[in-house]
C-alpha cells in the first residue's frame, strides 16, 4: 500500500532525467521485507560453520530490536550499531570466511529476493542514464554478487557499502571504514561518483529505515523521499510519515510505484 499527498508529486513534475540520481538503500528496500539481508544469507545453508551461525544469530536478536527502534535516540543507537558491525565482522576472521563462500552462496540461497519491479526499475534506469547509487549497510561484495548474477550489474549502478576484505583468500577486515545503518550518506562517495551527479540537483531516495533519509546530502533540498515501512509497522509508521514523502507497506512493489510515480517507470 502506498501512503501520500498527492502534492508532494508536484515538485518533480519538471525533472528531467539529465538532472536525476537516486539514492538507494539494498537491504529490504531493492529486496522485499520479507528477504534475508546480505549479513544474513551466509547463514541460510551449508556454508559456514555452526558455530559461526550460532553467534551471528545471538547478535541478530540481541542488536536488531535495536536497530529498528526508531525512539531510542541517536547517540546510544548509533554507538551499539558499530558495536553490532565490528562484532559481526570479527566472526568472519574467527571462522575463516573465504572469498569462493561468498560467491557459492549468492548462486545458491534463495531468500535473497528483490522486490518485485525492481529489475525493471534498474533497466529503466540504466536505459534512461540515470545514475543509481546504492548506499548499503550490508555486505558489498554480496551485492555486486547478486547483481551479476540477476544479470543487472549495470554501469550506471554505483555502490558505497562494507566490503570484506581478503587475503590469500580469507577475511581479514573491511576494504574501509564500517558503514552502518546510521552513518549512511553522500558524503561517503568517491569523487569520481560525485563528480557525475553534481549537476544532478534532483533526487529520488528509497529507503526501510528513518536513518536512511540522511543518505542525502544536508544542502540539498531537491529529493523526493521514498520509505519502505516493513518491520513494527504500528509502532513505525508515524515516524516515516513525518519523515518520507511517500510510505510504503506490506511490501509494496516498484510495479505499483512506477504506477503512481511516473520518474520511477
Amino acid at each position: 500500500m502506498i501512503h501520500y499527498e498527492k502534492k508532494v508529486l508536484d515538485k518533480i513534475e519538471n525533472w528531467k532525467d539529465n538532472t536525476i540520481h537516486v539514492l538507494a538503500d539494498f537491504d529490504r528496500t531493492l529486496t522485499i521485507g520479507t528477504s534475508e539481508s546480505s549479513w544474513g544469507i551466509l547463514s541460510t545453508g551449508n556454508f559456514v560453520k555452526d558455530e559461526y551461525k550460532k553467534e551471528r544469530q545471538n547478535l541478530y536478536e540481541f542488536y536488531r530490536p535495536i536497530e529498528i527502534d526508531e525512539e531510542l535516540d541517536f547517540e546510544t543507537k548509533n554507538k551499539l550499531m558499530i558495536e553490532w558491525w565490528t562484532k559481526h565482522i570479527s566472526l568472519f576472521i574467527k571462522y575463516k570466511l573465504t572469498e569462493d563462500v561468498i560467491i557459492d552462496a549468492v548462486k545458491d540461497i534463495k531468500v535473497l529476493k528483490f522486490r518485485d519491479g525492481a529489475i525493471d526499475l534498474l533497466k529503466s534506469l540504466r536505459d534512461r542514464k540515470i545514475p543509481l547509487i546504492i548506499i548499503s549497510a550490508g555486505i558489498g561484495n554480496i551485492i555486486v554478487e547478486f547483481l551479476k548474477n540477476n544479470n543487472c550489474y549495470f554501469d550506471n549502478i554505483y555502490i558505497v557499502s562494507n566490503f570484506i576484505k581478503f587475503e590469500n583468500g580469507l577475511a581479514v577486515g573491511l576494504e574501509d571504514s564500517i558503514i552502518h545503518s546510521l552513518n549512511k550518506n553522500e558524503a561517503l562517495l568517491p569523487n569520481n561518483v560525485k563528480e557525475i551527479i553534481k549537476n544532478r540537483p534532483n533526487v529520488v531516495l528509497l529507503g526501510d529505515q528513518i536513518a536512511d533519509t540522511k543518505m542525502v546530502s544536508i544542502d540539498k533540498d531537491n529529493f523526493l523521499k521514498i520509505g519502505f515501512c516493513e518491520e513494527k509497522e504500528n509502532e513505525n509508521f508515524k515516524f516515516f510519515e513525518k519523515e518520507y514523502d511517500i510510505v510504503c507497506t506490506n511490501n509494496t512493489t516498484f510495479e505499483e510505484l512506477s504506477k503512481e510515480i511516473k520518474i520511477l517507470k
